[in-house]
């Protein structure tokens, strides 16, 4: 939100502040990837298995193969092993892999906004124009009221 307020663009799933954040901005000034939460709860009864994603994408496959064998000596294979879990069933428990394409296209879709300053320039106008609801002052005005019971000054 602090970054929405200088003008930022979000790229982001649809979840916790990014929800609030895009009620605000509207579709058009955020970015916003992967699955929904009802999409979620579909590819978590169907049974998820990120294996079976990282086996059919070669582009994801390098990805994780270039975590289990490192850059400039470094290895993370801890990362590669949460992601993928062998025949632990909580493996990649937030659905990088299941997000990973819409992921890639987001970025694309970035670019090409940023490629066109003035649209760029209006999205980031627009954040700033809009995040006004999540001040602090706002905020502490309604703890005040509804939850700490303290008048402010204006109701005196």
């Amino acid at each position: 939100m602090k970054m929405m307020i200088n003008g930022a663009i979000t790229i982001g799933t649809l979840d916790g502040a990014n929800i609030e954040m895009h009620d605000a901005a509207g579709d058009d000034n955020i970015l916003i990837f992967g699955l929904h939460a009802d999409e979620v709860d579909k590819l978590k009864a169907e049974g998820y298995a990120p294996t079976v994603i990282y086996q059919n994408n070669e582009e994801l496959r390098q990805v994780i193969d270039r975590l289990n064998t490192g850059i400039a000596g470094v290895t993370f294979k801890g990362i590669a092993k949460s992601l993928l879990g062998g025949l632990n069933a909580n493996a990649d428990p937030y659905l990088v892999l299941a997000d990973f394409n819409s992921y890639v296209n987001i970025h694309k879709e970035a670019q090409r906004r940023y490629a066109d300053p003035v649209l760029w320039n209006k999205m980031s106008l627009e954040n700033i124009a809009t995040s006004g609801v999540f001040s602090s002052d706002r905020a502490l005005g309604e703890y005040a009221k509804g939850i700490w019971h303290i008048k402010a000054l204006t109701d005196l």
